[in-house]
């Protein structure tokens, strides 16, 4: 991105509440765009109430402070404000994009969501249904199924629950339940908010103190029991196809590991070029789709590949896949120079594209005062990128351990496969 697109690096203010407030001013947009995380995801569900976080993602958009549901649709619309959001792991996510010059307005309904939600008892049936369906439409959607199931044997609880919650769960669930729920987890202290685009980061500052005043407190804290049901898991399913879905741990988003393990993900799933689409679609035919990918959170982080295959070949394509995804640790497999060329160039184009969208932009400054309590410029992003050198990246996958894999299959008949 050109330098003079960006007006100043991203800041970071600590509101009166105790929420995080991350922005960054870019020149020539005339779009804004606003990112909030409300604690209150799906690892905050209680046990038996499995869902909440989405009967929630709901029941923000369905009324707030005096305007019911339609009223509050019509004032966001009005403004040209494009909403939505949805619930995470530990948050609710809000977004929200308008033109720059209606954030002043927007933000006293937006706030309202968050401070004053409605949840009419006429809204809890309609969104328990709409959650209800959301699970149901998992049977038409094979591969979100086995990656959803790799979460949860893979990751300790509670984060390697389902953001839909589950059908036991969603039944059980009261409207009391879900007001008391919000009371106890939707608090200011780690509550992040970003702001990106055509802003004024102080005047925001100020707004958002006004609005938040007198919203206090910090949920409690998420305890989490280590994994104990990782290895080879097979889930039947008649079909004429063999979803394969694999996990192993990776470095977290503080560790100085993070590039390298993103170039190494990038060496072996880059494109057409990377070694698992050239393992094992070109060169073998195994399988109409393959990749793989990293996502590191602040403490803990996961490398997960996928492989859609039929059943006569599934066995050797999951082979082939935990074959290349060791072989890059070993001398015979190391990374080219000519390997790493591409992963950077890549890598770094898609922090550049990513940085000319205001609404990715708010989003990334969000997710960095998560995972690293600090929001980054693109300028140190593309820095980390280009800092590695080839010999640093195979001294580090000569040392980089995958740990207990995860591996998880759907189809009609398990794969046979030696983790």
């Amino acid at each position: 991105m050109p330098d003079s697109t960006i007006v100043a690096g991203p800041q970071l203010t600590t509101l009166n509440s105790g929420a995080k407030f991350a922005s960054q001013r870019i020149a020539g947009a005339q779009s804004a765009a606003i990112t909030i995380l409300i604690p209150g995801g799906a690892a905050f569900d209680p046990e038996n109430c499995l869902g909440m976080a989405a009967m929630w993602s709901e029941i923000l958009f369905r009324g707030a402070g005096n305007l019911d549901s339609r009223q509050h649709a019509d004032a966001l619309d009005r403004l040209g404000v494009q909403s939505g959001g949805g619930p995470e792991t530990f948050y609710q996510r809000l977004s929200f994009t308008m033109l720059g010059s209606r954030i002043a307005d927007a933000l006293p309904l937006v706030i309202d969501m968050l401070r004053a939600p409605r949840c009419d008892a006429d809204a809890i049936e309609p969104v328990r249904d709409l959650s209800l369906q959301a699970i149901a439409a998992l049977n038409d959607d094979p591969q979100e199924r086995v990656m959803r199931s790799l979460k949860q044997f893979h990751a300790p609880s509670p984060i390697n629950r389902s953001n839909l919650g589950s059908v036991e769960g969603l039944t059980a669930i009261t409207r009391d339940d879900l007001v008391n729920h919000w009371a106890s987890t939707a608090l200011p202290v780690g509550s992040i908010f970003a702001a990106a685009g055509a802003i004024d980061p102080d005047a925001i500052t100020a707004q958002l103190n006004s609005l938040l005043t007198g919203w206090t407190g910090e949920p409690d804290a998420i305890s989490w029991s280590p994994p104990t049901t990782r290895g080879l898991h097979h889930e039947t399913d008649d079909t004429n196809q063999s979803q394969i879905a694999i996990a192993h741990d990776s470095p977290n988003a503080s560790s100085k590991d993070l590039p390298l393990e993103r170039i190494a993900i990038a060496v072996l799933s880059g494109g057409m070029s990377g070694r698992l689409f050239t393992e094992v679609r070109e060169k073998r035919s195994l399988c109409y789709s393959v990749f793989a990918s990293y996502a590191a959170d602040r403490d803990f982080g996961r490398t997960v590949a996928y492989v859609g295959t039929t059943p006569d070949k599934a066995d050797e394509a999951v082979s082939v896949m935990l074959d290349q995804l060791r072989r890059i640790n070993t001398p015979e497999g190391a990374v080219t120079q000519s390997e790493l060329d591409r992963a950077k160039i890549g890598l770094k184009s898609r922090v550049v594209m990513s940085g000319e969208s205001t609404g990715n932009r708010a989003m990334a400054l969000a997710r960095d005062v998560h995972t690293l309590d600090a929001p980054r410029s693109l300028e140190q992003i593309i820095e980390e990128i280009d800092t590695v050198t080839l010999s640093a990246l195979n001294t580090y996958l000569a040392r980089r351990d995958l740990g207990e894999i995860t591996c998880c299959t759907l189809g009609p008949e398990p794969v046979n496969a030696t983790l």
